[in-house]
């Protein structure tokens, strides 16, 4: 809008000043009558709080004002729709391990993208050699060798396509560290809640995505880093771990309750007594957060889930934060017993005492491709995966009001 190119240009991009639009579509005589009846209300900038690093590439709702009131006119959380600028020519597809449908299915669908859409194709070195023991024609197939030529995939890649249930989208995600490609995601049989696509129609699903334009979900996820020893700042932080689901820190092998401290900014929020915590994105609310006590949340609702596994005290309820927190799980000192976090339900690794997982939103989100859009694909997943809010409707033959 208008108000919005003034503001631009005075705070430069990551910020918007209330007195330039103020000041907008003021005659001289509106000023002047202003100035003599009113004391102007203050003028105000909001920003979003980047603590002088480069502009946090997620935040980009956009705020009006309106006279120095605060409206947020576009929600970061709307529907997103993907146009192609140019039509994509390469694409990943990735597996379920062990399944002869998913093996004959991914042939299938290889031979018709190269011979149909004249397509590039990368597939992980495991699949190559299962094409080719099958048929020397897959030899114009491409994968990799080197772990570091997985962190150019995506410069390479336009489309992720996965075959196999939700364990196949997170393994596709977590290949990608940094940017990742649009994924489609084909389930076979079961409904998952990020597989809206069945496989029997794959190449209708396949020529509309390929058209676009698509109507997308950004699946935020979250970054974790280990510190051992927390508490001594000597910050030996491990590899980050990207999950898009969730972090568990649970009491593995020990027989003592966990007991860990938790800071949300710094600031102490609580002690967990019990089987552990959970720190979940949205996408991973209906996953082992739910299953805990936790909300089921819509996949764009922009939040941290913070779930308790089987606390010992029956007023600890789970509570969702905003996303641009940074939370801190620590092992106290004096802890009875070590705990142990696991990413996705994956790479289970031991934190004794002093050591500490901090975890904050990453900052490059993970984009699936929606059937219909984000809303109707989560509803019906809800009702398809967890029969939601089923019961027999009483029926219509007792006692009316009068």
């Amino acid at each position: 809008s208008h108000h919005l190119g003034s503001a631009m240009k005075c705070c430069g991009e990551n910020g918007i000043c209330s007195h330039e639009v103020l000041q907008d579509g003021e005659t001289d005589s509106d000023s002047k009558f202003v100035c003599e009846n009113f004391k102007r209300k203050a003028s105000f900038k909001l920003s979003w709080g980047c603590k002088g690093e480069k502009n946090d590439q997620h935040k980009h709702d956009i705020v009006s004002f309106e006279r120095g009131n605060i409206t947020t006119a576009e929600r970061s959380s709307k529907q997103i729709s993907l146009k192609w600028e140019s039509p994509p020519q390469t694409l990943l597809i990735m597996t379920k391990p062990n399944s002869t449908s998913v093996r004959i299915l991914c042939a299938e669908m290889v031979r018709w993208l190269k011979e149909h859409r004249k397509l590039g194709i990368f597939v992980e070195p495991r699949v190559r050699n299962e094409l080719l023991t099958e048929s020397s024609y897959f030899n114009f197939i491409q994968t990799w060798k080197e772990e570091n030529e997985i962190l150019l995939l995506h410069t390479k890649v336009d489309l992720v396509v996965t075959l196999g249930g939700d364990g196949t989208v997170l393994w596709a995600a977590s290949m990608f560290k940094g940017p990742v490609p649009p994924i489609v995601s084909f389930s076979l049989g079961s409904l998952g809640f990020m597989t809206p696509f069945h496989s029997e129609h794959y190449r209708d699903y396949l020529d509309s995505v390929i058209r676009g334009p698509i109507s997308i979900t950004l699946r935020h996820r979250l970054q974790c880093h280990v510190i051992r020893e927390a508490a001594k700042n000597e910050y030996e932080t491990e590899e980050p771990i990207l999950v898009l689901n969730e972090v568990t820190i649970d009491r593995g092998i020990s027989s003592f309750l966990t007991n860990l401290e938790c800071y949300c900014d710094n600031t102490f929020v609580t002690c967990v007594q019990g089987d552990g915590l959970i720190v979940s994105t949205t996408s991973g609310s209906t996953a082992y957060s739910l299953a805990a006590g936790g909300s089921m949340v819509h996949p764009q609702v922009p939040g941290i889930l913070f779930t308790p596994i089987c606390p010992h005290s029956l007023s600890f309820r789970p509570l969702i934060l905003p996303e641009s927190v940074t939370l801190r799980v620590q092992v106290p000192f004096n802890s009875r017993g070590h705990a142990w976090a696991s990413f996705d339900g994956k790479d289970r690794k031991e934190l004794a005492a002093g050591d500490a997982l901090v975890c904050s939103m990453a900052p490059w989100p993970v984009p699936t491709a929606c059937q219909v859009d984000s809303t109707s694909d989560f509803l019906h997943s809800v009702h398809e995966n967890l029969h939601w809010n089923l019961r027999k409707t009483q029926s219509f033959d007792g006692p009316r009001e009068s």
